[in-house]
């Protein structure tokens, strides 16, 4: 695969045999700064689609706070865990700050998709009503989940990683991880299964 293809697709990016793995890269910026910048190439677009797809607009600035956090801390980066990992476990703090405005965020958005007005009736009209009222039903289920909760769930979803790349992201017993999914899941279809017309 194609390493731009890679990144879009958001699966970890395959290193060519020429060039240092992350791990590595990590070490050698201790020393030599610059070699911390292929990191950015490699993991930017993945990290940025899930930050994104969290909070929106401010994803750009919070991708480049998630790097220069992880610049800072490299000297105490743990190779057990994984860059990836290790990278969405910043973005994933980071987010914590924005917590509020998140969840304001959801509730904006299913406001907005019970507030736009009903299109005529046609096959193509339908479709778009049937699309609008699920936006509009997961992100209230999505902000109306516990923030521990909804990390994991969407760590899951959006970013693609393991129980236990989650696990040693936020610091928490993978238990702790398949518990916190299953209640996420959970109260997410049960929101949705709630909000389907009988």
């Amino acid at each position: 695969m194609h390493r731009a293809d890679a990144r879009e697709r958001g699966q970890p990016v395959v290193v060519p045999p020429d060039e240092p793995p992350d791990d590595d890269l990590i070490g050698l910026s201790i020393a030599e700064p610059e070699r911390f910048a292929p990191l950015f190439d490699r993991h930017a677009a993945a990290v940025h689609r899930y930050l994104a797809r969290r909070i929106g607009q401010p994803a750009d600035d919070l991708l480049a706070e998630t790097f220069l956090v992880a610049f800072r801390q490299r000297a105490g980066y743990r190779p057990d865990v994984g860059v990836r990992p290790w990278l969405f476990g910043i973005a994933t703090n980071l987010l914590r700050r924005h917590l509020r405005s998140e969840e304001r965020r959801y509730r904006a958005l299913a406001r907005l998709a019970a507030a736009e007005p009903t299109p005529p009736v046609e096959e193509e009209a339908i479709d778009r009503l049937d699309a609008r009222a699920l936006r509009r039903d997961l992100a209230s289920a999505l902000a109306a989940l516990h923030r521990r909760d909804r990390d994991v769930l969407l760590l899951t979803a959006w970013a693609g990683l393991s129980y236990e790349q989650i696990a040693a992201v936020l610091d928490v017993p993978v238990g702790t991880v398949r518990s916190r999914l299953h209640r996420a899941r959970r109260l997410t279809r049960l929101a949705l299964t709630m909000e389907e017309p009988t």
